[in-house]
């Protein structure tokens, strides 16, 4: 196992706006050698795989993989399961159908597992709290038992080598805040992918939450979304 590094990060990216902008703050801003990781879940929004290859690359990650899961065995979820996706339903009042059980609890873990074969001190994601679409797992409190709780059950935290940090810098920010960050880094969102139900050639519903949330983004900054 490498040394302990201050200055390495484990990226999960799934190859949305959100991860993509959390890769670029973590590069660009902080200066950090990041490592991405993206997963192949059993998502029917495969497409976003293809981008967050794209966007590794194109950040100069040291590295990127993806790491396979079969979460469509456990189903429950519009996005691993036969359910609709729903469209033009913004409903913020409850948990919709697009959550995936445990889904960030279980990428977490995997991405853990990879920061300690790395000596990477800290796991960087895009979750936030405002434009999350009511996912219990995007919580500040999730993300911080979960700092804990990592740190009790792995041999780098117990053996205080080094204490795994999870880091969130989008965790109170809109969406339109976090597109203002990822234009002054550089971001390329033309190369993001953000559509639950994507058609046939990649090109997003304009329907589901995760094309309101980001179309209503844009559109609070006065401009397109240059996907289109």
């Amino acid at each position: 196992m490498p040394p302990a590094s201050d200055t390495t990060a484990v990226v999960l990216l799934s190859g949305g706006l959100d991860s993509s902008t959390a890769l670029a703050w973590a590069i660009r801003q902080q200066g950090w050698k990041c490592h991405t990781v993206a997963f192949d879940y059993g998502q029917r929004h495969r497409v976003e795989l293809e981008a967050a290859a794209r966007i590794s690359s194109s950040m100069g990650a040291c590295s990127h993989r993806v790491i396979s899961v079969d979460l469509r065995s456990i189903g429950g979820s519009a996005l691993t399961d036969d359910v609709d996706v729903p469209m033009d339903a913004h409903d913020d009042s409850g948990i919709p159908v697009t959550y995936v059980p445990a889904r960030n609890l279980i990428f977490l873990s995997l991405a853990a597992a990879l920061a300690e074969t790395l000596a990477a001190s800290r796991l960087v994601i895009g979750a936030n709290i405002r434009d999350y679409s009511g996912y219990p797992d995007c919580r500040p409190e999730f993300l911080q038992a979960f700092a804990r709780t990592v740190n009790l059950g792995t041999k780098a935290g117990q053996s205080h080598e080094r204490q795994l940090q999870v880091v969130a810098p989008l965790i109170d920010m809109d969406k339109a805040g976090i597109i203002q960050l990822g234009l002054k880094l550089g971001v390329d969102y033309a190369q993001t992918r953000s559509c639950y139900a994507p058609q046939a050639d990649g090109r997003p519903c304009g329907h589901c939450d995760a094309c309101h949330y980001r179309q209503q983004g844009f559109e609070q900054l006065g401009m397109l979304d240059p996907w289109r």
